[in-house]
């Protein structure tokens, strides 16, 4: 920090270095935020969307599927309710409102994408829902595509953005770990559904969904495996998988995805491993939180920048059977049960269970925050806004931007 006052040339040398950093403030203060507001919240989303258009420069409803034949199918209805209201609110705003059409069904989009006129029929279905609605432009959220849907989906988007004109093409598109950390022996010919050179070129905005990581990076399986290990998105592989479609993405148009949510895991323990990950749920922040409080453990920030801690479920033997097996002094309360369950299984030879529960806090998303600044991304998108996510993370924002 520069302290002036003391003489003229303290305060011209302040000016200079202000104008020399000039461009990166207002980099780092540009940056966009844009939230999925989901249907089976409804008003809760639209409410806390409401409560921080402050922050936002873009809300997405994610309402809009699509049945087999192409059809647009409005899930959360968001011509009514208390939907037009918060679109109201936040067009004085200058928030933009662009909906999101997700589909998931691999068959039907390639069945969809590849016949001409389907897909025709199919943009127009889009064009035409957008431009009733008086929306900003649409992104558009396809997943699980096959790599024979590459080239069609391709055709597509070119032809969808042809016809939205100045309206905002947005595109969704999953992570992509580099091929060196998804194999451990890369093959020789790979295919992806997604050609990241058309949708660099065609789509306004990309965002990235760089979450749900959990065991996609062996090379980072093996660097933190001395306790469970399976993030939501650990900083490490965010920066990866920026590194690698920056290559062919054009990274202004680029949206880092943060996620405001996490998971419990049943971990199985065997000899000097942490193996199995079985998924039991979703979980929220505050209900992490609060369960954290029952059993009586400070959640740990772990080395993917979450929250996390293991228990012993109060249905497990292992709890008892293994309080009295020593772990490492210092252990934090967070990762003592998982020890215990290395420890027991590393003498006896036999498997032990352990619950863990790792999620993204605001604090999470804040270092995310900083990547998208750091490497000149366009902003980030959060999934998703519900009144559920971290009650810090909007003031967290306000201190950012």
């Amino acid at each position: 920090m520069w302290y002036v006052g003391y003489t003229g040339f303290m305060i011209k040398k302040f000016a200079l270095i202000t104008l020399v950093f000039l461009p990166f403030l207002a980099q780092a203060s540009s940056l966009e935020i844009s939230g999925w507001i989901p249907y089976w919240k409804g008003n809760q989303g639209v409410e806390d969307a409401r409560d921080n258009l402050d922050v936002l420069t873009e809300i997405n409803p994610f309402t809009l599927s699509v049945t087999s034949s192409g059809e647009i199918k409005d899930l959360g209805n968001i011509k009514k309710g208390t939907w037009p209201k918060l679109f109201k609110e936040a067009r004085k705003q200058d928030v933009a409102v662009i909906p999101t059409v997700m589909w998931s069904d691999t068959a039907s989009i390639y069945n969809v994408l590849s016949d001409k006129k389907l897909r025709k029929k199919h943009i127009d279905n889009i064009v035409k829902f957008v431009n009733k609605g008086k929306f900003d432009g649409v992104d558009i959220d396809y997943e699980g595509k096959s790599a024979e849907t590459k080239d069609y989906y391709s055709a597509f988007l070119t032809e969808l953005k042809s016809e939205l004109g100045d309206k905002t093409l947005a595109c969704t598109i999953e992570a992509r770990t580099p091929p060196e950390s998804l194999y451990n022996t890369v093959p020789k010919t790979l295919s992806y559904a997604n050609d990241f050179t058309v949708i660099g070129d065609v789509c306004d905005q990309v965002r990235i969904m760089t979450y749900d990581q959990q065991r996609a990076d062996l090379k980072l399986n093996n660097a933190k495996s001395g306790v469970p290990y399976i993030p939501v998105a650990d900083i490490d592989w965010v920066e990866k998988v920026v590194g690698l479609t920056i290559d062919t993405i054009p990274k202004e148009k680029i949206m880092l995805g943060v996620a405001t949510y996490g998971r419990e895991w049943e971990v199985s323990v065997s000899k000097n491993r942490f193996g199995n990950y079985a998924s039991l749920w979703t979980v929220t922040h505050e209900y992490s939180m609060d369960f954290a409080d029952q059993v009586g453990i400070e959640p740990l920030r772990n080395s993917a920048g979450e929250l996390s801690y293991s228990y012993f479920a109060t249905s497990s033997p292992y709890g008892n059977m293994l309080k009295n097996y020593k772990v490492p002094r210092n252990t934090p309360d967070a990762q003592k049960a998982a020890l215990q369950a290395l420890a027991y299984a590393n003498k006896t030879g036999n498997t032990a269970f352990v619950n863990v529960v790792s999620w993204s806090d605001a604090e999470a998303i804040r270092e995310k925050l900083y990547i998208a600044e750091d490497l000149g991304l366009r902003g980030i998108s959060i999934f998703k806004v519900d009144g559920t996510e971290d009650e810090t993370l909007w003031d967290t924002l306000r201190e950012e931007i």
